[in-house]
């Protein structure tokens, strides 16, 4: 048996460098900076078409391309090309391609070096493509399961079910939604792991509007999963819903959000919304005809360009703008232009103030509820008014403003001013931290999200107009 010859000094040197850089972050560019350095010329990575896939310490010449190009064609793996003046090009195959290219005066010295850098950079290539495609294929499946919570969010269960299906596992149905909030650094592997507490049966979506918040559709059935979360995971603070049918799941959102304002300062972390009746089901009939009369405007809207919003993507957006504000942006994934120029449509359908009066937001806030509530009717129309004078409109109101106590004429006040702090600070009297000060103590006494998005205020302006507060 032969033994094989120990790699000269200055080679067995060049590879043991060419490991070292292979092995730390950015692999390639690192190897291709080295080389760059060690031979003093510049050097690519290209493919077969001439396309530069990365360089160092520059964009290689134009020729380079069209040299890789021809031995491309030709089923050339390696050769030294003339290049302009004095210089050639030293190209070398990593398997089929791309190929890595020396641009330099005396390139054909380095042959020995660069085919031992072909050998490193092409298992680098390859693992940072794998990484590339797998990185590909996660943002693929956030994407689709963040529609898949769009479509519920708008009501639209069957086309989620459809998307869904493809993916895994089944929505639950009925389920609770759960908010989580958590570090933001640490977003991606709390979901991972949430999703592993969940045995699979979770559909657990990255919230797209805040940045530390996950947002989790559980079986109704599971018990109290949020236990066991802050026992594993106890950097986070959850909030969770009433069991809900997925066609509410903006409710089961909604009530999330506010349960989560209580888990905050809740011992345990973890927080259940406090039932409590919702007004869109006490409304009946004469509530669905009065949305449809309302919303009729926006269902019946036909975009002039196919490429425009229909009726369902006008109330997505408006719901999103309800709950979220310019935030809806990020949410519905369009410019902050598209948005606006959405917003604008819809205030012309409805001939509602939708930036600017609490009042018309309360009003389309109310008639998407009873549109997710019940069919809307063409019965007997009725005004907002109307609706609110009835005798079940009238208890709910109450029950909505008796844990407000002596905080009454601070929310009255907030409220008046179109839920804006400036304003009802300037209608108190008081400096505006102290007008915030107040209503987070609201926000503690009511359990509910009053500052931030969602927030209860719609409902609030109910129940103060029904008891004739505003």
């Amino acid at each position: 048996m032969t033994r094989e010859s120990p790699l000269p000094t200055a080679r067995a040197e060049d590879v043991l460098a060419l490991m070292q850089h292979a092995g730390g972050p950015g692999a390639v560019q690192a190897v291709l900076r080295w080389l760059a350095r060690r031979t003093g010329g510049a050097v690519a990575l290209v493919t077969g078409d001439g396309a530069v896939l990365a360089s160092s310490p520059a964009r290689p010449r134009s020729e380079v391309g069209a040299a890789v190009t021809e031995l491309h064609q030709r089923g050339v793996s390696s050769a030294v090309v003339p290049g302009r003046g004095s210089r050639t090009v030293h190209v070398v195959a990593l398997g089929h391609e791309p190929y890595l290219t020396l641009d330099s005066g005396d390139s054909h010295r380095h042959g020995t070096l660069l085919a031992d850098a072909a050998r490193i950079l092409g298992l680098c290539w390859q693992l940072e493509e794998a990484e590339r495609a797998w990185r590909r294929m996660e943002s693929t499946e956030a994407y689709s399961r963040e529609a898949v919570l769009h479509l519920l969010m708008i009501g639209s269960v069957a086309a989620a079910h459809r998307i869904a299906g493809a993916m895994g596992p089944q929505l639950p149905s009925p389920t609770r939604v759960y908010v989580v909030e958590c570090p933001e650094r640490r977003r991606q592997v709390i979901a991972e792991r949430l999703g592993r507490l969940g045995d699979g049966r979770a559909w657990i979506v990255p919230c797209p509007v805040r940045l530390d918040h996950l947002i989790a559709l559980v079986p109704a059935a599971a018990g109290p999963w949020e236990q066991t979360i802050v026992q594993q995971v106890p950097e986070c603070r959850i909030g969770v819903s009433d069991e809900v049918a997925l066609r509410e799941t903006a409710l089961g959102y909604e009530q999330a959000f506010h349960a989560l304002a209580v888990a905050r300062t809740a011992p345990g972390g973890r927080a259940r919304f406090s039932r409590h009746i919702s007004l869109a089901p006490l409304l009946g009939p004469e509530g669905a005809a009065w949305a449809a009369q309302l919303l009729g405007p926006a269902l019946a809207y036909e975009p002039v360009r196919r490429a425009d919003p229909g009726a369902e993507e006008l109330l997505g957006t408006l719901g999103s703008w309800l709950a979220f504000g310019t935030a809806a942006g990020r949410h519905l994934k369009i410019h902050r232009n598209t948005l606006a120029a959405r917003m604008r449509l819809i205030k012309e359908l409805l001939g509602l103030d939708l930036t600017g009066s609490l009042a018309d937001q309360s009003a389309a806030w109310l008639a998407l509820r009873l549109r997710a509530a019940h069919p809307l009717g063409s019965g007997h129309q009725a005004d907002l008014r109307a609706l609110l004078d009835a005798p079940a409109a009238q208890a709910w109101a109450h029950a909505q403003l008796a844990p407000l106590g002596p905080a009454t004429d601070t929310v009255r006040a907030w409220l008046r001013a179109d839920a804006r702090l400036p304003a009802t600070a300037a209608g108190l009297g008081i400096s505006l931290p102290g007008a915030r000060k107040r209503l987070n103590r609201v926000e503690e006494s009511l359990g509910r999200s009053l500052l931030h998005a969602p927030s209860a205020k719609y409902e609030l302006w109910l129940a103060m107009t029904a008891l004739g507060e505003l």
